[in-house]
């Protein structure tokens, strides 16, 4: 199992309404992709947050054929919605970990 991990800073500004987009709009647009199984949204606890909270979504997916076919095929456009949605108003940063049991 591999974990497709987005963690993001968000302007106090924005939280409410940016919350409610994750949840509403971009993170069913992830798992629309087909490629993941399902996903965790989390905050960040224990970080300065002078300039806003911080996020966690955790996208699951079985195969990293998988996961490459989500950036292929969709990971560009929905960032670049993310983008146009939120401005500069956001900071992510992307990571591909792997469950070690």
């Amino acid at each position: 199992m591999l974990i497709y991990n987005v963690t993001s800073q968000i302007s106090w500004e924005i939280q409410e309404a940016w919350l409610e987009w994750m949840k509403i709009t971009h993170i069913p647009e992830v798992i629309g992709s087909g490629c993941f199984t399902h996903h965790r949204l989390v905050r960040v606890l224990e970080i300065d947050e002078t300039e806003g909270p911080t996020y966690a979504v955790q996208y699951f997916t079985e195969t990293l054929a998988l996961y490459h076919r989500y950036r292929e095929e969709n990971g560009a456009k929905l960032r670049n919605d993310a983008i146009k949605t939120w401005g500069g108003a956001f900071i992510s940063y992307h990571s591909l970990m792997e469950v070690v049991h």
